[in-house]
């Protein structure tokens, strides 16, 4: 009972955590946003401040979405934007030996995915997990070297003190202490927004369709268009509806999360043939879950092991580094479903299985070790590997078994 209350009250803290943040970030972007319109009439020559603010969100948004893309496309408009005599001085990506390799990249992505719905699955695969690394890689070195400089580039362009200047702070230099919340709540937003957009890499690495490929591909297409077309038509617009976009990927932050992970631990042991030098623990071992569970969602990232009562037990830390938790499975009995792909642990419920845990490529062929550890009660086939036995038994002659 303890343990109950100390877990429900672990959940409420954590929601009101995540609640307060969600309410910060909203309040530091809008108010970045909307104060535009306290702000005394410009100069003819300059564009507004607040504007320039709203255009900065839109950018920010519409480079997390295609990471690769946006920061060579802004670094090659930078380029020819700049006089020839200070082009030497423009950043990393605002150089050519940057943003040219970048956008012939992103060419080679574009007729890959253009021919791509004619290609074979088992050919198209490998070019759509080399994007899917090339996405993660970008985006986390956007995250970490595009963004910040971004947020100097605003600050350099006198936006903030101008803005803080029509709320009547012209008196007191705050110009430092926006800068310094600002960056950290803008890498926040971008890596949200860029968890996302991962997500949709991994559904497409996951999906076994390529019409279903080609939709996911569209609908990221489509978001990064309408953060560019909104803009372009008006800044304002353009920065309502990149905000709307950060909030709605803040919200599904943690699934994007999961699902990345597990989309790199998936590639990573499928193609570096994992499993021939993987042993699995005699205690406890890493693997995924595979239905939310007591409030616990899909895919957390944890070790399975056996308490001291035998029962399935999942310790895992929300966001791979917070607080560790312990998830004691339903009880009943388990066994490893063989797939002809992946593997699972399933829940026996007489003659049906229900999925538990997933586990990673790393697995194959060590199914029934994972019976001995864990003491389960059989390998048996799931999904089309379970078909085609049905198939070959039926027209074999034997009598069909019935799977469980």
């Amino acid at each position: 009972m303890h343990h109950k209350l100390y877990t429900r009250r672990q959940t409420v803290n954590y929601s009101g955590m995540k609640k307060s943040f969600s309410i910060l970030i909203a309040l530091c972007l809008c108010w970045s946003a909307m104060t535009a319109h306290a702000e005394n009439k410009p100069a003819p020559a300059r564009t507004a401040p607040g504007t320039q603010i709203a255009q900065q969100i839109s950018l920010l948004t519409g480079v997390a979405i295609t990471p690769l893309l946006g920061t060579s496309g802004f670094g090659l408009y930078k380029y020819y934007k700049s006089p020839a005599n200070q082009r030497a001085n423009l950043p990393w990506f605002a150089q050519p030996w940057f943003f040219i390799p970048a956008l012939l990249l992103v060419a080679v992505c574009l007729i890959k995915d253009t021919a791509g719905s004619a290609l074979p699955t088992a050919v198209k695969k490998p070019f759509d997990i080399a994007e899917a690394v090339e996405h993660k890689i970008s985006g986390l070195v956007a995250t970490g070297a595009f963004v910040p400089f971004l947020m100097m580039m605003m600050k350099d362009s006198g936006a903030p003190e101008a803005m803080l200047s029509s709320m009547g702070f012209a008196a007191v230099d705050m110009s430092g202490f926006y800068h310094a919340l600002m960056v950290p709540v803008a890498m926040v937003a971008f890596f949200v927004v860029f968890l996302a957009s991962n997500a949709i890499n991994v559904l497409i690495i996951l999906s076994p369709f390529t019409t279903v490929d080609a939709a996911l591909k569209g609908v990221r297409l489509a978001l990064l268009g309408t953060v560019a077309a909104s803009a372009l038509a008006n800044p304002w617009v353009g920065a309502a509806w990149a905000l709307i976009i950060i909030l709605l990927s803040y919200l599904i932050a943690g699934w994007s999360f999961r699902l990345s992970h597990y989309g790199l631990v998936y590639v990573w042991d499928f193609f570096t043939f994992r499993s021939s030098r993987f042993t699995p623990d005699k205690v406890a071992n890493k693997m995924f879950l595979g239905r939310k569970t007591n409030k616990v969602p899909a895919r957390t990232y944890g070790k399975l092991s056996r308490d001291e009562k035998g029962h399935l037990m999942l310790t895992y830390r929300p966001w791979l580094f917070l607080a560790a938790r312990t998830l004691v499975l339903p009880a009943g009995q388990y066994a490893v479903g063989k797939g002809l792909i992946n593997s699972e642990l399933v829940k026996v419920e007489g003659e049906d299985t229900r999925t538990a845990m997933l586990l990673p490529p790393r697995y194959r062929s060590h199914e029934e070790q994972l019976v001995s550890i864990y003491s389960l009660a059989d390998v048996r086939p799931i999904g089309l590997r379970a078909a085609m036995k049905w198939l070959k038994q039926f027209f074999g002659g034997k009598e069909p078994t019935v799977v469980a």
